[in-house]
C-alpha cells in the first residue's frame, strides 16, 4: 500500500476519492500540520511509498511549467544560534530525498514577498512551499521511501495569495495527469 499526501484538499480536487492501491491523506497546510499528521499515518499504517502531491511557488522562471521532482528540502524561515537563516537549531539544513529534481525551501508562511524570495535564491533553492521539509523529515525519521512531487502555482511574488485560489484547480487536473501517466492508476 502508497500513501497519497496533499496538504489542501484542493490539491486533490481532480482526483477520485479512491485508487487502488493507495491510502490518501490530507494533512492541512503547514509544517505542523504536516509532520503531525503524516506521523499519525505512519503509527496506524505500514506503506511501501509516501508520494506527495501539491503546488509550490517557484522561484525560478525556467520552472513555471510542468510537474517536478523534488530532490532537496530546507527550511527558509528558521535560523540557528549564530543567526544563520536556513540553518535550524537542531535539524538538519537540507534533506535529501535521493532523487534527481529540484531544492524546495518550506516556511510556515504564504510567500507572495519579493524579500523572501530572495532569501529563497539565496539557499540554492528553485521552489517554495509550506510542508515539504515537514514531510521529507518525518519520512525518513520511520524509514519510509518519500516521493514529492509539486506543479508551480505562482512567483511566490506579489498577488500569488490570491493567484493560487484560482489556479488550484488547474494544478490538481495537470497532478492527477501526471500520477495517471507515472503510475499507472485510473479512477
Amino acid at each position: 500500500m502508497k500513501l497519497l499526501v496533499a496538504a489542501a484538499e484542493a490539491e486533490l480536487q481532480a482526483f477520485p476519492s479512491h485508487i487502488d492501491g493507495y491510502e490518501i491523506l490530507v494533512t492541512g497546510i503547514g509544517k505542523l500540520r504536516a509532520a503531525v499528521r503524516l506521523t499519525q499515518a505512519l503509527e496506524r499504517g505500514t506503506y511501501d511509498e509516501i508520494l506527495v502531491v501539491g503546488t509550490a511557488g517557484c522561484v525560478d522562471e525556467s520552472l513555471m511549467a510542468g510537474v517536478h521532482d523534488i530532490s532537496r528540502a530546507l527550511q527558509h524561515d528558521v535560523q540557528n544560534l549564530a543567526g544563520v537563516v536556513g540553518e535550524h537549531v537542531t535539524l538538519p539544513a537540507v534533506i535529501e530525498l535521493e532523487r534527481d529534481g529540484v531544492t524546495i525551501a518550506t516556511g510556515d508562511s504564504f510567500v507572495d514577498d519579493s524579500t523572501v524570495v530572495a532569501t529563497v535564491r539565496g539557499l540554492g533553492a528553485s521552489l517554495i512551499d509550506m510542508e515539504s521539509y515537514a514531510f521529507a523529515w518525518v519520512a525518513q525519521e520511520y524509514g519510509v521511501p518519500l516521493r514529492i512531487v509539486r506543479v508551480v502555482s505562482d512567483k511566490a511574488e506579489d498577488g500569488a495569495t490570491e493567484l493560487w485560489d484560482e489556479v488550484v484547480a488547474r494544478c490538481s487536473v495537470e497532478l492527477w495527469a501526471w500520477m495517471q501517466a507515472e503510475y499507472g492508476v485510473s479512477a
